[in-house]
Parts: C-alpha cells; sequence; structure tokens
C-alpha cells in the first residue's frame, strides 16, 4: 500500500526570529499615514517592504523567508515580518503594524477574504502597495471584497495554486495506492485555500464513486489542528479513534506542523505500516521517510515556497513605479502557481538538488526578474519547474 507517486521535500532553515524582521520591533507612523498618497521612501532612500505571515519559523514558513531574504538582499530592499499564526486579528493588525512601520508595500497570507476588506482599507489609506500569496479573493464568494481589491489603487493582486486539482491529485493518489478509507484534517475553519483544498478533496472521492460503484472511497468531516503539532497529532488521535478501517490521512496543511504532529500520531499507535499519510506540506527528511517502507508518509504535492518571491516582485515594482505595475484602479493581477510532483527517487535527488541543496534562482536572476513586467512575471512563475530549474543551472 505504501510508496508510489508524488512527492516533494523541503528542508527548512529554521530562522531564529518569530515576529518582527529587519527594522526592529519598534516602528514611528509613516509620514503619509491615513492620506493615501504612496508611502513615501525609508529616511536612506531604500525601499522596504513588510510580510504578513502566518509563520516565518516553521517548515514552509521558513523556507518562504529564506528565499525572500535573498531576494531583499540582492536588490538591495529591507524586510520586515510579522507572524500572525492566522489568526482573524492578528492578521488584520499586522497590515496596520506594516504600515505604521513604514512599509511601502505588503505581501500578505491572509487566512480569510473577509481579512483583506481591513487590510485593503489600511493599505488604501495609508498608500500602501498589497499583494497576496499563497491566497486569492474568491470573486464568487466574496464579491464585494473582490470588487474593492479591483477598484483600489494600491492591491496589485495574488500568487496562488490551483488548490481544487491538488486536492484530486492527492486524493487519485491515495485510491492509486488502494487507500479507501480516508480522514481528513484542516487547519482553521474558513481559511480561503484551505476550502480549496477540501473541494478538491471531495470532488475527487465522488468522481472515483461515481465509476465505481463496487468500489467506493470515504473521505471524514474533517477535524481541526490549528497550526500546531500538537493540534496535528490530537486530529490523528481522532481519526483512528472513530474509524478501526482508516487506512490514510490527509493532514490539508497549515505550514508543516500539524502535518509533524499527524506523523508522530500514526507513528505512536504502531500504524506506520497501515496509514498512508499525504500533504501539501514538506518535511526535511522526506527522502528517507519514502525509502522507508515502515514510515506513514507516502507522499506530498507542493514546490511552491517561491510562491511569495513572487508576490515580493510585484510589490517591488509598483513600488519602483514600474512599466505595467502603475494605474492599479481597476486592475487584479490573477498569477497562477504551479505545484510540483515528484514521482521517483530520480526526481526526488533532482528536486534535493535544485530546490533544497541551493535556491532555485541565483542572485543576479533575481535582479532580471525584478526587471520584468506583469506578463513576464506570470510567464517566470508558470514555468518554475524542476526541468526549469536544472537548465537555467546549465546541468
Amino acid at each position: 500500500m505504501k510508496k508510489k507517486l508524488l512527492s516533494l521535500l523541503l528542508t527548512t532553515t529554521l530562522a531564529a526570529g518569530t515576529l518582527i524582521g529587519c527594522g526592529g520591533s519598534s516602528a514611528a507612523p509613516a509620514a503619509n499615514a491615513g492620506t493615501g498618497e504612496a508611502a513615501a521612501p525609508a529616511a536612506d532612500g531604500k525601499i522596504k517592504i513588510g510580510v504578513s505571515i502566518w509563520s516565518s519559523t516553521d517548515v514552509l514558513g521558513s523556507q518562504c523567508k529564506l528565499i525572500l531574504d535573498e531576494a531583499a538582499d540582492a536588490l538591495g530592499v529591507e524586510i520586515q515580518y510579522v507572524d500572525q499564526g492566522h489568526v482573524s486579528e492578528k492578521v488584520t493588525a499586522s497590515v496596520e503594524t506594516l504600515a505604521s512601520a513604514g512599509c511601502q508595500g505588503i505581501i500578505i497570507c491572509n487566512s480569510s477574504d473577509t481579512e483583506m476588506a481591513s487590510a485593503i482599507k489600511t493599505c488604501n489609506d495609508n498608500g500602501v502597495y498589497l499583494a497576496q500569496f499563497f491566497r486569492i479573493i474568491s470573486e464568487e464568494n466574496s464579491p464585494e471584497i473582490y470588487q474593492a481589491a479591483v477598484d483600489s489603487p494600491y492591491y496589485i493582486g495574488a500568487v496562488h495554486e490551483n488548490e481544487p486539482e491538488n486536492g484530486k491529485q492527492l486524493v487519485q493518489m491515495l485510491i492509486d495506492k488502494g487507500d479507501r478509507n480516508i480522514g481528513l484534517i484542516g487547519w482553521e475553519q474558513g481559511d480561503a485555500t484551505w476550502l480549496g483544498r477540501w473541494e478538491g478533496y471531495k470532488a475527487g472521492v465522488e468522481e472515483w464513486n461515481a465509476a465505481h460503484a463496487d468500489d467506493q472511497v470515504t473521505l471524514s468531516e474533517p477535524q481541526y489542528a490549528g497550526t500546531t503539532a500538537e493540534g496535528g497529532a490530537k486530529a490523528a488521535d481522532a481519526l483512528m479513534a472513530a474509524d478501526a478501517n482508516l487506512d490514510a490521512i490527509i493532514p490539508a496543511g497549515g505550514g508543516g506542523d500539524p502535518l509533524q504532529g499527524a506523523i508522530a500520531a500514526v507513528t505512536k499507535a504502531g500504524k506506520g505500516a497501515d496509514i498512508d499519510i499525504v500533504s501539501t506540506d514538506f518535511l526535511p527528511d522526506l527522502g528517507d521517510r519514502l525509502a522507508d517502507e515502515n514510515d506513514p508518509v507516502a507522499g506530498e504535492s507542493g514546490g511552491h515556497y517561491c510562491d511569495p518571491l513572487f508576490a515580493f516582485m510585484m510589490v517591488y515594482n509598483a513600488i519602483k513605479g514600474s512599466d505595467t505595475y502603475t494605474d492599479l484602479g481597476g486592475k487584479f493581477e490573477n498569477v497562477e502557481f504551479p505545484y510540483l510532483y515528484v514521482a521517483s527517487a530520480e526526481d526526488y535527488a533532482d528536486y534535493q538538488k535544485y530546490f533544497v541543496d541551493q535556491l532555485p534562482y541565483t542572485d543576479e536572476e533575481l535582479v532580471e526578474m525584478a526587471a520584468m513586467n506583469i506578463d513576464d512575471l506570470k510567464a517566470a512563475a508558470q514555468k518554475l519547474s524542476i526541468e526549469d530549474a536544472a537548465a537555467r543551472a546549465g546541468q
């Protein structure tokens, strides 16, 4: 039942700080606060960009921070982080904090669309450019917030993945392994990305069941873990207690810690060889786990830690007033970012070579990326792959 198809690695370099990055923790109000005019440059002329993120220190967040810091160094940009844990009031407060700290632009991984209404207003009031990463406002579910984003002269757009398709592929991977009783772990109810993945999980199960009347798959209602390993362990324990026939678990995400907790719970229960675990977060020891038949980890999707890099580049160019990043009112730039999939040990070794042992972009390539117009930036995001990284490395 084990070790076929689809997995990815993210080795993490854990950052030391948890809340505020460059610039310190104290912040003077921005010179343009409340005027709606574009934020003034810092006293030293440097561009300053803020990052509102659930965590800059967990598995995925620390890798995001690694490449953002590299881009900031390559471009001479000051960068400041606020960790908000996907707690709604902290998400909205983080935007206010970064605007007050003099950031001319902010990239944000919000939790729900409703938080973006406040974020957009704060950025409009303070003349601060704004882009989302790992998220996009739903035009269907949140039409008024979406329209506020379109109308805003400071909201640029969103960099995100096709989450329903990702969910369908993960479910199909488990089905192909012979799993038929799947337990589901979510992180925060109402989170936009979680809802997209859940839609995909359900669609994958429904499509299979419609075509296989005598070979049905069940998908549990989600247990919610928050964004902690402890929450992931408790959710996995609850799923195992509720279904003696459970043979698979999907910890949907939450930064990587819920996945770690679910793995620990399944292993502690002595079911590592019986329950397959797939996810869209990455582990530093994924290669070893995939090679171990007694380890519950059976595959992963991802490779998307470059996602915030493209949001960063959008904000950077808007601050500079670069062509195609001006006159933003009436626009909503949608940048879709691909997941990477690794189907063999050989593919895994290539992924490790080009995305783990080294960053997928050199400083020179980051500088070139910063000069791209929005259409070229979208094209660069779409083509990122192991093959693309290898080609750019001259391999």
